[in-house]
């Protein structure tokens, strides 16, 4: 068990899509972007030409989380200003896709290469959180501990309802996308590092990764850093949205590490459970992971807000919290968001400005 005084630090990273501001397609730009952008060791590529995503600093606190994040998304939606292009906060890109838009790199190749049925739809973006733990066999013991919570994270940062300028039926579409992929999916119950290691050798043994990065289970011991990173969110609309989900996440974290017995829930309901949230957000029943049977999604969140409440009192991050919920609930998902802006556009391209203002929080018309 940690000690009631152990600080636990939080990162961050974003991914994010570069849209044309004409008709809303993907914009291939971020090589130009990072090229202009250089100096910024926190601004990288990813898999396609259309994506950018940032990485906060190591962070003590939600105020330096929500500062971090504004400034990087402000630093890259100028640069894609001054490119010609929009940058938005979506889990797949909204509109349509065109060109050769794999990045160059070598990795990336060999990726497309072994897994050729899934690359052209493999431009997603998520919302990756950070928790900083002192050992590995304790985030094992974390990571078995954050199962039965994985579909309310995703239920509040769905995302990703449109794609191809039309709504997919589904909050976050990035999910079904995603869980293709041979080793996306729920971490096991590893009872310590040795353990996640060898489940992760044996991945690697049977190709169904490349390498450790390319591991995509839904919460994981960080292959570069010694934390946590729980995957399972889309990118977040709104800095309140993901600093929201950066708080729960670091209260499930303190509470898996603290709690002596942490309930468990068996992996088909989890794993229904989690379609559920990627189907209807918030908005529809969910399922409950101990019992089985339908429940109010809201009601399954307030459940896990009630199960980590004394790690939220104990790190000051009750009343954010329970700010964000109520911004939450009363403007809904970024999902519920992206239907409303798609409804209200005339035209493509003004969805895509829409949705690049709603990202930086900017009001739109």
């Amino acid at each position: 068990m940690a000690p009631d005084g152990m600080n636990f630090t939080l990162g961050v990273e974003e991914e994010f899509v570069l849209l044309d501001p004409l008709d809303g397609s993907v914009a291939l730009r971020a090589p130009d972007l990072l090229e202009n952008l250089a100096a910024e060791t926190d601004v990288t590529g990813e898999l396609m030409r259309f994506q950018i995503e940032t990485a906060t600093g190591i962070c003590h606190g939600l105020d330096e989380v929500r500062s971090d994040l504004t400034r990087l998304r402000q630093m890259v939606a100028a640069a894609a200003e001054a490119d010609g292009c929009l940058m938005v906060a979506a889990g797949v890109p909204p509109g349509d896709l065109r060109g050769d838009a794999l990045m160059p790199e070598p990795r990336y190749r060999r990726l497309a290469q072994a897994f050729p049925d899934l690359i052209d739809e493999a431009g997603t973006c998520a919302c990756h959180v950070h928790v900083g733990l002192p050992s590995r066999d304790v985030g094992a013991r974390v990571l078995a501990g954050l199962r039965p919570w994985l579909a309310p994270l995703l239920a509040i940062s769905v995302n990703s309802p449109v794609e191809h300028g039309t709504d997919s039926g589904w909050s976050s579409r990035r999910f079904p996308l995603w869980d293709r992929w041979p080793t996306a999916r729920p971490p096991d119950e590893w009872p310590g590092a040795a353990a996640y290691d060898r489940s992760i050798r044996e991945a690697l043994r049977h190709g169904a990764a490349l390498d450790t990065a390319g591991v995509y289970f839904y919460a994981r011991l960080s292959p570069r850093h010694p934390t946590v990173e729980v995957r399972i969110a889309d990118v977040c609309l709104a800095v309140d949205d993901a600093v929201l989900l950066a708080a729960l996440v670091r209260g499930l974290v303190a509470t898996c590490v603290r709690t002596a017995i942490l309930p468990r829930a068996r992996g088909p309901r989890i794993a229904t459970a989690l379609t559920a949230a990627a189907r209807r957000g918030l908005d529809g029943p969910g399922i409950d992971v101990f019992t089985g049977e339908e429940a109010d999604q809201r009601d399954l969140l307030g459940e896990l807000v009630d199960f980590i409440r004394p790690a939220l009192d104990a790190a000051g991050d009750t009343e954010d919290v329970e700010r964000g919920l109520d911004s939450l609930f009363e403007h809904g998902t970024g999902a519920a968001r992206q239907r409303r802006l798609l409804a209200e556009a005339a035209s493509p391209g003004e969805f895509a400005a829409d949705l690049a203002h709603a990202t930086m929080n900017v009001p739109t018309r």
